[in-house]
């Protein structure tokens, strides 16, 4: 099963080709194509430096622009009465990775 990391919004992921995740919110129309960090192919590991050449993960877009799980944070100070509450739900695009190319194909 060949595998891959790729990074998006600041983020690195392994994905494999199938694999649906949520990433940060994404500009574009219907697919997009990441230059992989490593591909993982079996016994085979290519590595690069940052990203590998001539190798690229292409992924299809089907939800863009959804809202993450509302995370809360909490500025409390003991004995003064003062609080506060901060509240921030992520702008989210949901992708399906569907081919992993490597330069050797």
């Amino acid at each position: 099963m060949k595998k891959a990391v790729i990074t998006t919004g600041s983020k690195q992921y392994l994905v494999a080709e199938g694999d649906v995740l949520d990433v940060e919110k994404l500009v574009a129309d219907k697919n997009i194509d990441f230059e992989p960090l490593l591909i993982l192919d079996g016994e085979k590991v290519s590595i690069g430096k940052p990203l590998i050449k001539n190798a690229k993960v292409s992924a299809d877009i089907i939800e863009a622009d959804k809202l993450g799980d509302k995370v809360t944070s909490i500025r409390y100070k003991a004995k003064k009465r003062v609080h506060k509450v901060h509240g921030h739900r992520q702008h989210l695009t949901t992708i399906k990775i569907v081919k992993i190319a490597s330069k050797t194909e």
